[in-house]
């Protein structure tokens, strides 16, 4: 046995003027957990006036993923005895969403691999998001009975046109090119050139903008744009229905493609997050859109298609999940009333 202490869960450092956050779970896609947003919380609140930090720095150890989400089995396993670790999970996330939001320092993330759910929730508030070759992102909630959460409700709602709402929906993956012409990415760079570009920062966090001048790269075409018409047109509907029939209408390869995928979703997720996503457009505070994913977060942990979602996906990987309700019709509105009511007061979210 050794006596070595694990590893940290988030490396936190200072270098130079650069406050860094390094997420340290290579092995779990570096997918949060508590500790790590407590870890990271602490950080920033201690960085966030101290003049020896002019820039925030959030990347992570190995290679094959930024943040892959948070940690669903701890979910899941929280839900079966009653869900007050979730519902406190969530309530931390989403002060440190919101944290990054409101920061008053520059945050840059590297958005190097895997950047899905959690990861996105800490990614897109920073001022720099930098994707490289090896980047895929993607809101694959919907897909294990759960909604796109972290700020999904604001973020993916200010997305070009109906984009938003077909990444929420289908759980789509975008790569590099993808990213960039969205403005999910700032800047695409090379994997190959990050560890120069983390020099450059650490060396001159003020010459970031010369930095990734010198560094970044031409992407390429993304997939995304070829259809980006037929998302606007077909998902551009008020209700699920709307857009189950106008892609059924619509016929095309490529439609028929995203029917069979929105077909394997939970009907229940979906709903919620089309109406997440309605709600947060019209919202003009971040924080209202965390109280309002609080709400509904604390609802579906607790749901049936949650817990049939992770057997299906992640327990027994059969991937044959059995929805309920099975259909949208089953899918009241006052089912989805009741999940975006208001919490008891004295569970509602409040920003740090």
């Amino acid at each position: 046995m050794s006596d070595e202490a694990p590893e940290p869960e988030v490396l936190v450092s200072v270098e130079g003027r650069v406050g860094r956050l390094r997420l340290n779970r290579p092995k779990a896609l570096g997918a949060l957990t508590s500790n790590m947003v407590a870890l990271m919380t602490s950080a920033l609140l201690a960085w966030r006036d101290d003049e020896a930090v002019h820039t925030v720095l959030i990347d992570h150890a190995g290679e094959r993923g930024f943040c892959a989400g948070g940690d669903i089995r701890f979910l899941a396993d929280s839900a079966k005895i009653g869900g007050e670790g979730a519902r406190r999970f969530f309530y931390t996330e989403y002060q440190l969403n919101h944290l990054l939001m409101v920061y008053p320092k520059t945050v840059v993330a590297i958005m190097d691999g895997i950047t899905m759910g959690g990861g996105v929730g800490i990614a897109l508030p920073a001022r720099y998001r930098i994707a490289t070759e090896r980047t895929t992102f993607a809101m694959p909630e919907t897909g294990i009975g759960l909604f796109p959460d972290v700020g999904g409700g604001w973020h993916l709602s200010r997305l070009h046109g109906a984009v938003g709402v077909w990444l929420a929906l289908t759980g789509a993956r975008l790569k590099a090119a993808g990213c960039e012409i969205l403005g999910i990415a700032t800047d695409v760079v090379p994997s190959d050139r990050l560890a120069d570009f983390k020099a450059g920062l650490i060396a001159d966090p003020t010459a970031i903008e010369t930095i990734l001048t010198e560094s970044e790269s031409d992407p390429g075409r993304s997939e995304m744009i070829e259809h980006h018409d037929a998302i606007d047109a077909l998902f551009g509907g008020p209700t699920v229905e709307s857009i189950f029939e106008a892609l059924a209408a619509d016929g095309s390869d490529w439609a028929m493609a995203q029917l069979a995928t929105l077909k394997t979703k939970s009907p229940l997720s979906m709903k919620v997050a089309l109406r997440q996503l309605q709600a947060g457009a019209a919202m003009t505070d971040f924080a209202d859109d965390m109280v309002m994913e609080m709400r509904i977060g604390a609802r579906v942990v607790m749901s049936h298609d949650f817990a049939e979602g992770v057997r299906a996906v992640i327990v027994d990987k059969d991937n044959k999940p059995q929805w309920a309700p099975a259909t949208l019709e089953g899918v009241t509105d006052a089912m989805l009333d009741a999940v975006f009511a208001p919490l008891p007061a004295d569970q509602e979210w409040k920003p740090l």
